[in-house]
């Protein structure tokens, strides 16, 4: 089995070519084979997504299945492009181009073009035809069997090669990288990968329905301005129940910044159309962990999902490992925003040297309006930090209906924290344990929770002035209900305590923020309960 931490440690040693825009002259310089030329515009690939959608499906395969078999993910791990011949590795732009190479879990191949501007309205793009001569493999690879023209699994962007390279060698170092299905991910500004974004999610944990992964397709790689940091990709999107055209416009400057524009077409009817999704993993936290599950106190890309609402309120909802698959929904109109982040960034919190505390979060950014629908987040049990266990993605009201189109635009930011902050105070924790009084007999089904907060309008507070704690829920009863600050010595640091009453195993949906007389001091809490998952982690009371 593929150990999703060793994957990315060794997808940022694999690679492979790729192309942007370029001249001629450029293209032999860097050593890359190229078909016939064909004419391209962003325009003529909408128009041949939408026409495809009126077609079959016809999934991309290779004819190579059996060589691919072969190159399992040790052998996978012994294929090293070569950076020399990188294309863009003498420019023009700074960021060189490479491909990662087909094997036993990346089997669909992706087509790679190069657009070349030959002045005015002439434009036109030629493809990157493989070649094994591309990688450095061992003389028995099974890779060294592929004919030419085989296709790539993917491509990544190097780092700048005009920077220091004796602080960040572009060989050794990337910042975006597009590998599987519609999955692409970048780094932020902490220089550490983590959580995926796709192009699209279809049916997601869609009871009686598959979920379906369409796959970018094709790859068209636009010529960069000289000193630019902003590359632009364009891609086709094919699936049995979609078809889409995307242009990515990346800007390598603090963390990554990319501006999406796409166009889809839907073949038929699909259940729960997921818009802009993201894809993280989350085992354990502070908030609830099992006796003996690891010796790590947290492991997580992501800890919470952060909403931005139209109505211009800030929620955050601390993640879970729940005992059965759930699916929340946020209702909203035209969304400010939303995102998987990662808040905690404390080694000592995590004690792992894969550097959970410099995973990126990421936050979506319309740029126009969505209308409305809901944010919608769905966890998945997991027992290992190897399966990604977590999506959050905008899913429209209005049915997703065979013959549909849609066509959106929006942000990307790939940053340590969410680029818009609420000037409130922010949830910093959250704590679970047994009910009642230390000392006491202990209640059944009761648990108590601990919410910190931590911001600018705590420290405003006068000396013997309590905030007041605002809970709701959706069933069961509050007790012991008070707020203190923190005794570390922090100002502006507070927490909220309670007991919840709740009896059966429903779960229990959970809201909280913090208030002085009319004036709101805290973004606001939500969490999701599983009585039935942490009476298992903490034990039955004691009666």
């Amino acid at each position: 089995m593929v150990k999703r931490r060793t994957f990315l440690a060794s997808a940022t040693a694999a690679a492979a070519l790729a192309a942007l825009g370029v001249t001629p002259a450029a293209i032999a310089a860097n050593r890359v084979r190229l078909g016939a030329a064909e004419a391209f515009s962003f325009d003529a690939l909408i128009t041949q997504a939408r026409a495809q959608a009126h077609m079959a499906y016809r999934p991309q395969t290779s004819d190579s299945h059996d060589i691919l078999d072969k190159i399992n993910y040790e052998a996978h791990g012994k294929i090293r492009f070569d950076t020399d011949s990188a294309l863009f590795a003498k420019g023009p732009g700074q960021f060189p181009v490479t491909f990662f190479h087909l094997g036993r879990f990346f089997q669909a191949p992706a087509r790679m073009h190069v657009i070349e501007n030959k002045g005015g309205k002439d434009v036109s793009a030629r493809e990157i035809i493989y070649d094994e001569s591309y990688f450095d493999m061992p003389a028995d690879s099974p890779a060294r069997q592929l004919p030419r023209g085989s296709g790539f699994a993917g491509f990544r962007f190097q780092e700048s090669r005009l920077a220091d390279q004796s602080k960040k060698d572009w060989r050794k170092n990337d910042w975006v990288a597009f590998l599987g299905a519609s999955y692409f991910r970048a780094i932020g500004d902490l220089y550490q990968y983590g959580l995926s974004a796709r192009g699209i999610a279809i049916d997601v944990a869609q009871a009686g329905r598959a979920e379906e992964f369409p796959s970018f397709t094709h790859f068209y790689f636009e010529t960069p301005a000289a000193g630019s940091d902003t590359v632009t990709v364009y891609a086709m999107l094919d699936g049995p129940s979609i078809t889409g055209a995307y242009r990515f416009n990346m800007t390598r400057s603090t963390g990554v910044v990319m501006d999406i524009d796409c166009a889809l077409f839907l073949r038929r009817d699909i259940a729960r159309f997921g818009i802009s999704p993201l894809t993280s993993m989350y085992w354990f936290s502070e908030t609830a962990k099992g006796s003996g599950a690891d010796w790590r106190p947290e492991v997580h890309d992501s800890d919470g999902l952060a909403l931005w609402t139209g109505a211009g309120e800030h929620l955050w909802r601390p993640l879970n490992n729940p005992p059965r698959t759930t699916a929340s929904a946020f209702g909203d109109v035209n969304p400010r925003g939303f995102g998987l982040l990662q808040r905690d960034r404390v080694f000592d919190h995590y004690q792992d040297g894969v550097a959970y505390e410099r995973r990126p979060s990421l936050w979506v950014e319309p740029l126009e309006g969505w209308g409305e629908g809901a944010v919608q987040l769905v966890e998945i049990p997991t027992n290992d930090e190897i399966h990604d266990n977590i999506v959050a993605m905008w899913v429209p009201k209005a049915p997703a209906v065979a013959g549909a189109e849609y066509r959106l635009r929006y942000r990307l930011h790939w940053q340590r924290d969410e680029p818009f902050p609420t000037p409130l105070a922010r949830c910093v924790a959250t704590r679970l344990g047994n009910g009642g009084q230390p000392g006491q007999p202990r209640p059944p089904n009761v648990r108590k929770f601990m919410v910190e907060f931590h911001g600018a309008p705590l420290e405003k507070l006068a000396f013997g002035e309590l905030p007041e704690a605002v809970l709701t829920t959706s069933r069961g009863t509050f007790s012991y209900v008070f707020t203190e600050a923190v005794p570390d010595g922090v100002p502006g640091h507070w927490r909220a305590q309670f007991d919840l009453t709740v009896d059966g195993e429903e779960a229990v949906d959970l809201r909280l923020y913090l208030r002085q007389g009319q004036q709101t001091l805290s973004e606001t809490w939500l969490y999701q309960y599983h009585p039935f998952q942490t009476r298992g982690l903490y034990g039955a009371a004691a009666v």
